[in-house]
């Protein structure tokens, strides 16, 4: 007779820890809050250390003017993304627009929903354009390198913060393995994919730094985070539960696979154009010395 098949010990459970970080008398601050919170900090420390300014052209003030323009493009950018995402998949508006003007509210609810990080990206892509506008001796691949650097701490609290809210959780481990988790808003056990995606987002940390510490020319540190994203989003998919699925592809992956195919070209556009801005000098010859610049 064949013999009962042995259960698997799962090594985890959910640890089930309130998505509230803090309760401040009716205030409450959340993990998810925190965690872009903690990711700014990290962009703007970097950008605003001595050597960040110099290379930039900008003073403490001109960094945090940019945040500003960034924190725009990733709140208006990741929620409409967002909005757009989840009518596409419910097939349904009603939420948002089936009774207005109440149901407008919850066009900026993101305490009812969450955010977009391909919309975020799109928000902070034109948030940068806009602002080497304002700064004329700034360039997009000069300020896409300082961003990005320590951009992965930022994303990976994000996904850490998507496994504390029991959402975006993973497909079922078939066949079951003992690393997956039974997730309360899910049936069987389950890949903790937004912990996989986050290992994978902080790996991609110090390969950014790398190249950064290697002065390749503008645009290439920038185009190098753009293109491992695109693997590294591509790769998590395949543990994550999707709700659109085109083929063999997932939602996430129709728009991660061609961030490889353009951030590997515009690698190769950085290093061959061989482009070394010095904006710090730029500022200078506009007569407008780095520490007295005006925002």
């Amino acid at each position: 007779m064949p013999q009962a098949q042995t259960a698997v010990q799962h090594w985890f459970t959910y640890p089930n820890i309130d998505p509230v970080a803090v309760h401040l008398g009716p205030l409450a601050i959340h993990w998810y809050g925190l965690s872009y919170l903690v990711g700014f900090i990290a962009v703007g420390a970097w950008m605003a250390r001595p050597a960040g300014r110099r290379r930039l052209g900008l003073t403490f003030e001109g960094v945090q003017d940019f945040l500003v323009y960034a924190l725009i493009g990733v709140l208006v950018g990741g929620r409409t993304f967002f909005v757009i995402a989840d009518i596409v998949t419910k097939h349904d508006a009603s939420l948002y627009f089936g009774d207005i003007p109440r149901s407008l509210i919850n066009v900026v609810a993101v305490w009812n929903g969450g955010m977009g990080f391909f919309g975020g990206l799109i928000g902070v892509i034109i948030a940068i354009t806009l602002f080497v506008r304002k700064y004329p001796w700034l360039t997009f691949g000069v300020l896409g390198d300082e961003v990005v650097v320590l951009l992965p701490i930022g994303i990976a609290l994000t996904r850490i913060v998507n496994f504390i809210n029991d959402e975006l959780v993973g497909n079922l481990c078939v066949p079951d393995q003992p690393w997956c988790i039974k997730f309360p808003s899910a049936a069987g056990y389950r890949y903790p994919s937004q912990v996989f995606e986050a290992m994978l987002d902080i790996a991609v940390l110090p390969i950014v730094y790398v190249v950064y510490r290697r002065r390749p020319p503008d645009g290439v540190v920038a185009w190098t985070w753009f293109t491992c994203y695109g693997i590294t989003r591509s790769l998590a998919e395949m543990w994550r539960q999707t709700d659109l699925q085109l083929g063999p592809l997932t939602g996430g992956q129709l728009l991660a696979l061609p961030m490889i195919a353009i951030g590997s070209g515009l690698i190769v556009f950085a290093l061959r154009r061989n482009r070394h801005v010095d904006a710090g000098r730029a500022a200078g010859k506009l007569g407008r010395p780095k520490d007295s610049l005006a925002v």
